[in-house]
């Protein structure tokens, strides 16, 4: 049925394959966003991403209640945004670097060639215009 909905050259050649191009990949990246989309939520996701934390230590360090950052946490974790592991009676959290690439993956097909741009026109600028 979708292919119906394509002109014949579509049908012919399957177009390449961009993040967020399928419904199921943009609900998924829309979740994680708004998961992102808080400064508590973004100052974990910095935090544990070069360890793991438990999640009093990562209360006491962001200067919050125990479960206020236990539901930061599970936002994030529902997202996929953080790795949990099981260590005895403990949950030690960790950024998922994995997931979190999605977002810049998306961002860079937004901008492909922004940065590239950005230094050109840099460079193209007089040495003494630039101070």
């Amino acid at each position: 049925m979708i292919g119906a909905l394509q002109t014949p050259a579509e049908q012919a050649e399957p177009a390449e394959r961009t993040v967020g191009e399928d419904s199921t990949d943009d609900e998924q990246l829309a979740a994680l966003l708004r998961a992102l989309a808080h400064p508590v939520r973004l100052r974990i996701v910095r935090l544990a991403g070069d360890r793991e934390w438990p999640v009093g230590a990562l209360a006491d360090r962001l200067g919050i209640d125990q479960p206020i950052a236990s539901q930061h946490l599970r936002i994030l974790r529902d997202a996929g945004a953080m790795a949990v592991r099981r260590d005895g009676n403990r949950r030690l959290y960790r950024s998922d670097a994995e997931r979190l690439a999605a977002v810049r993956l998306f961002l860079d097909s937004v901008w492909p060639d922004a940065l590239d741009r950005l230094q050109a026109a840099a460079e193209a600028r007089p040495r003494e215009a630039r101070g």
